[in-house]
């Protein structure tokens, strides 16, 4: 007992209309219950079937990676690229794609640009706001605390400025 039409055109990488196409024409012949032996129909299908008239474009190395990493994002990918999952990633990307438009026009997405540079703004002020600091609270902290009120905020002042080269050393990962 061979394997179904279907079965046969995914492992041989077509579809299933090819495979009933290449019976109806004699390239192959079905099992007398309608199934195909793959061994048997692989050899007819090779003697068979004339190179000549397929034509093969090569097809670039990128498209080649896309196809492979939009089946791997999707999780439906067993190596090798076939037509029929060239096909398949390109209805996956169509569908991404999609999803991506509608979020945009519901208004769910932000531009990354401006987002990026919101933080930047909102990362400035705060430490703007550090550096002024010292000089606000300085001498209320020194008559508190009777000390010099200069000394005071000289050192506040260092070491707020140290702290925030600290904080300056710690890079932001945003995925490029």
């Amino acid at each position: 007992m061979g394997v179904s039409i279907r079965e046969y055109a995914r492992r041989r990488g077509v579809s299933d209309t090819a495979v009933r196409k290449a019976i109806k024409q004699g390239r192959i012949t079905a099992e007398a219950d309608g199934s195909i032996d793959v061994e048997k129909a692989n050899a007819d299908w090779k003697r068979n079937t004339s190179t000549v008239r397929q034509k093969v474009k090569a097809v670039p190395k990128s498209a080649v990676e896309a196809v492979e990493e939009t089946l791997k994002e999707s999780g439906s990918h067993a190596g090798g690229t076939t037509f029929m999952q060239a096909r398949t990633a390109n209805e996956v990307l169509k569908a991404q794609t999609g999803r991506v438009k509608l979020k945009q026009l519901k208004g769910e997405l932000i531009d990354r640009d401006a987002a990026i540079a919101h933080v930047f703004r909102l990362a400035r002020q705060e430490r703007d706001a550090w550096t002024s600091w010292p000089s606000r609270i300085s001498s209320q902290m020194a008559a508190d605390l009777e000390v010099d009120a200069h000394k005071l905020h000289v050192m506040l002042e260092r070491y707020v400025r140290e702290h925030l080269s600290e904080l300056a050393a710690v890079k932001p990962n945003f995925r490029e």
